[in-house]
């Protein structure tokens, strides 16, 4: 997106504002698609990174389907036109009455718990299929928080469990018709990608009605100038020569899925902030802004990376900055960064923001939640409007007598 877009939707629509680009998530879309080949590949979108009900739609136009963690997700993407068939529900630490909601919706059920699997087999027996999460035990992913695929994750069932996943399979008659892996994100190496597939396809031997193989995702994106990315066209070509070995030697031709979030919204996104005070310190020069952790958390929660640019003053003289919000308590989004030189009321923009911005953030310090804005074919739409007080305020109760 041109810096001018970006200025005039700031004054057209306030700050701070998401601003998402059509055609940069169809880009990335057709880029993983196109990385295997002739090897036909099903990518289930992960909602969690991003689930305004217009990127559901931009992808579901692209031919996706949904990855949901919660009954919720599962909602969203009915309401964005997905049918159930085309949405995988994984989810983590619920109760069995969640798993019983999406099995009477009719959405892929993925399962990632022994005791689950149980209970699992003794409701529904052989009448209704599952997919099972195996943990591989690999330690992956860009941040601890963001490595579920280790032998101490919570994540998914041992890989050495195989067998007592199989006894349970074998005595209630349950039909695993997909095995499923998701070591972490932001993965450089893609022979992670390929120790998990050999895990799978070990494991596939215990399951005869085996339909689909998910690898989950992981790819990496680059944050900034010079990051190391996921070889994706490298990836996909080894994937697919391996999957296509395996099928062969498991006897039929399974579907191969891949569950990407990140990769297909991240770069898609910047978030427009504006400047309130530029304020020197004995030892630092702040920038603060009109926003703060509760917006995008990522920097504080995960140690994140955010290219950070002054469209304002694009040609301006570098200088050193510390760009920091507005939340009371240590909330920064970079430390000592070039920027063109920075006045109040300039515009910010922060890149790779379309992932696990919007959808992680939240009203602490009563502030509200922002706006958010899609561009198609260089026209600026808002899809979500800034919250009010109103918003703020509407849950609540407020008893007499107090």
């Amino acid at each position: 997106m041109e810096q001018q877009l970006l200025l005039q939707i700031a004054n057209e629509f306030g700050t701070p504002t998401y601003v998402y680009d059509v055609e940069l998530i169809e880009k990335q879309y057709d880029k993983l698609i196109n990385a295997f080949g002739n090897h036909e590949v099903k990518l289930h979108y992960a909602l969690k990174a991003l689930n305004n009900i217009n990127i559901l739609k931009v992808l579901k136009q692209q031919g996706a389907g949904l990855d949901a963690v919660s009954n919720e997700e599962i909602q969203l993407g009915l309401r964005a036109g997905f049918t159930p068939d085309q949405i995988l529900f994984t989810p983590n630490c619920v109760s069995f009455e969640e798993i019983q909601e999406a099995v009477e919706v009719g959405v892929h059920i993925n399962i990632d718990n022994l005791s689950i699997l149980e209970k699992f087999g003794q409701v529904y027996g052989s009448s209704k299929a599952c997919c099972v999460r195996l943990n591989p035990h690999i330690m992956a992913g860009g941040n601890s928080n963001i490595s579920v695929g280790h032998i101490d994750s919570k994540f998914g069932i041992s890989i050495h469990q195989v067998k007592h996943i199989e006894r349970i399979v074998k005595h209630y008659g349950i039909r695993v018709t997909g095995l499923h892996m998701h070591t972490g994100s932001d993965i450089i190496d893609g022979d992670v990608f390929l120790r998990g597939a050999q895990l799978l396809y070990e494991a596939a031997t215990y399951f005869p009605d085996l339909e689909f193989m998910d690898f989950g995702s992981g790819f990496k994106v680059a944050y900034k100038e010079g990051d190391i990315v996921t070889n994706i066209e490298r990836v996909g070509q080894q994937i697919s020569d391996s999957f296509t070995e395996f099928c062969s030697s498991y006897g039929r031709k399974l579907e191969l899925w891949f569950e990407p979030g990140k990769f297909l919204v991240s770069e898609a996104g910047k978030f427009l902030v504006k400047v309130n005070v530029v304020k020197q310190t004995t030892s630092t020069v702040f920038a603060g802004v009109n926003s703060g952790q509760n917006h995008l958390i990522r920097p504080m929660f995960y140690n994140a990376y955010h290219h950070i640019e002054n469209i304002s003053n694009p040609s301006g003289e570098p200088k050193l900055y510390s760009v920091v919000g507005n939340i009371c308590e240590s909330d920064t989004f970079g430390y000592d960064r070039m920027i063109s030189e920075i006045h109040v009321g300039d515009i910010l923009a922060m890149h790779n923001a379309g992932a696990y911005g919007f959808t992680m953030s939240n009203q602490y310090n009563a502030r509200f939640r922002p706006a958010e804005v899609l561009v198609n074919d260089g026209k600026a739409h808002l899809i979500r409007k800034r919250e009010t007080f109103e918003d703020l305020v509407r849950n609540e109760i407020e008893l007499e007598g107090f």
